[in-house]
């Protein structure tokens, strides 16, 4: 254990008066407790040193003095000796971040195989089970830009559109990188924590330079090169080689060099993306800094107390308790009075080495932790189910069990609260157990609360994408009458062209439902698809983020 002994102080340095005040106590004891003093009066001082037992070691160690030493130790424990900062609690893993994905029809380009479509899509899903618990949005664009997924840190619905997501999806080509930003600014800016936004990209339109060299820096912004320096032929949607009218393979550019002008002229910082998990960690890495020092910036700076490294000396004096002849009874009271001033530090409590097993360790946590205290550590260290059992307050122990993915107990758990934070979730529960009409309401609940709620909205119409619709008959007559199914159904054929079939309420009700479901035509590509198309249509909003 190193010791910085410039940055060494102590937190509470006025408990540092104890160890004067328990040694004076020492002396007046020793005042007191002095024979000659008592006896001087009434026996010559001559025959007093010879009538006296201890005089030739009138100041061996007596239980007095242990316990003078052990308040002065209990003191330096208590007055919180430091040498180290401590981290912000639950920021390890936290840093929001929002992708910005190239989807022009270069990405299409096979030089880095499949294309570089599907291998920034799959670098997506691996940051996202790399980022685990933390929040993670989508934003696409080319000619246009347009938000796919808000921050979430489910993968599962960040799959489903991810899945959906093709070039032939986007309304115009081009590469409106800025206005991705913009969208990726406002997302970040309702965000507790400074946030990122990461660039997926194979080019760059240089005359957007610019405008990110004057962008806030408040979001910090990286970008991630997709593609080789000699390029590729573009894929086609089915699977083939893009041709041009002549035949001609048509060849998809890697635009390094108007990259490395943005990382330059704009301070961004460019990397490629590489075979393995290095561009992973260089984005979370970048991406946790980022946000470590945007917290110390606005923070109160938090230090490591090691006074709790004390108790152990402190218990190695509670030995001299059992000499022969010493008080023994005082050894509880110094035991009680050590162990209750001496309080260490919650946020290492578990940490300690399992001296009897699991249920030293147990009694560790109950003893310095509260059980919420206990669920956020669990919590931390991806025992998510074992933190829900502990949490008291609804909200963790609702976000514990939808990250055990338990979204039934999650339900439960949100249900005590009206928020529209937890209606937000309770919406996301509904979506993941397939019940889109409860996750609809869940949403218009959050919503009444909170107008402008951006994540209600966009779950809300995601989910509202996946609500199918039934098809109906142009034959059908148009009539006011209500929808009420008959009671039986028969089918008159003539010759051998068919048999007579009765079908009762029951029976209808089971082909209503397998109709329906045949006749299920949206998907996550067709609603984007629409989506885009609309947004491109409508005047960009403006503002930077």
């Amino acid at each position: 254990m190193d010791i910085n002994l410039d940055a060494f102080h102590f937190l509470r340095p006025y408990c540092l008066y104890l160890i004067p005040a328990a040694w004076l106590l020492v002396i007046l004891w020793h005042l007191l407790s002095d024979p000659r003093r008592r006896w001087r009066g009434v026996i010559a001082p001559t025959l007093l040193n010879n009538l006296l037992v201890d005089r030739h070691h009138p100041w061996r160690l007596r239980p007095m003095h242990v316990t003078a030493l052990a308040l002065s130790v209990l003191a330096l424990a208590t007055a919180g000796p430091t040498w180290e900062q401590e981290p912000p609690p639950f920021s390890q893993d936290t840093a929001p971040l929002v992708v910005l994905l190239d989807l022009s029809r270069s990405m299409d380009a096979v030089d880095i195989p499949p294309t570089r479509l599907e291998r920034a899509k799959q670098k997506i899903r691996e940051l996202m089970q790399a980022r685990a618990g933390s929040r993670t949005g989508l934003v696409v664009y080319a000619g246009s830009a347009h938000l796919v997924v808000p921050p979430t840190d489910d993968p599962e619905f960040m799959n489903t559109y991810l899945d959906a997501l093709d070039t032939s999806l986007m309304p115009r080509q081009g590469k409106a990188a800025w206005s991705a930003w913009q969208i990726a600014g406002r997302l970040l800016a309702k965000e507790s924590a400074a946030g990122t936004a990461l660039i997926l990209s194979d080019g760059f339109e240089t005359k957007q330079i610019e405008d990110f060299a004057k962008r806030d820096t408040r979001t910090q912004l990286l970008v991630l090169a997709v593609g080789t320096e000699q390029g590729g032929p573009l894929r086609s949607a089915g699977g083939r080689v893009a041709l041009d009218s002549g035949g001609r393979p048509i060849q998809g550019r890697f635009d390094l060099a108007a990259l490395q002008q943005l990382s330059s002229k704009a301070d961004i910082l460019l990397a490629s993306l590489t075979l393995d998990d290095a561009d992973i960690k260089w984005v979370q890495r970048r991406a946790l800094s980022h946000m470590q020092a945007a917290e110390e910036r606005k923070a109160q700076v938090r230090w490591k107390e090691a006074g709790y490294y004390l108790i152990y000396p402190l218990l190695a004096l509670a030995l001299w308790w059992f000499r022969r002849g010493w008080v023994v009874r005082w050894l509880p009271v110094l035991l009680a009075l050590g162990l209750g001033m001496a309080t260490p530090p919650r946020a290492y409590a578990l940490e300690l080495p399992l001296l009897d097993g699991h249920r030293l360790k147990t009694w560790l946590a109950d003893a310095f932790l509260t059980p919420d205290q206990q669920g956020r550590w669990h919590y931390e260290h991806g025992e998510y189910a074992l933190a829900a059992t502990h949490f008291s307050d609804p909200t963790w122990q609702g976000w514990a069990w939808y990250q055990a993915g338990d979204n039934a107990a999650a339900l439960t758990a949100f249900a005590h609260l009206q928020t529209p934070e937890a209606y937000l979730m309770m919406g996301n529960c509904y979506a993941r157990l397939r019940d889109y009409p409860h996750a609809i309401g869940a949403y218009d609940n959050a919503l009444k609360l909170q107008p402008d709620f951006a994540a209600a909205k966009a779950n809300r119409a995601l989910v509202q994408a996946l609500i199918p619709k039934p098809k109906k008959s142009k034959d059908e007559p148009q009539t006011d009458q209500p929808d009420l199914p008959p009671d039986d159904i028969k089918f008159d054929n003539k010759g051998d062209k068919g048999k007579v079939v009765k079908l009762d309420a029951r029976q209808m009700k089971a082909l209503n439902a397998e109709l329906w479901m045949r006749n299920l035509q949206t998907t996550p590509a067709d609603f984007l698809r629409q989506k885009f198309l609309i947004e491109a249509q409508q005047p960009a909003a403006g503002g930077k983020p």
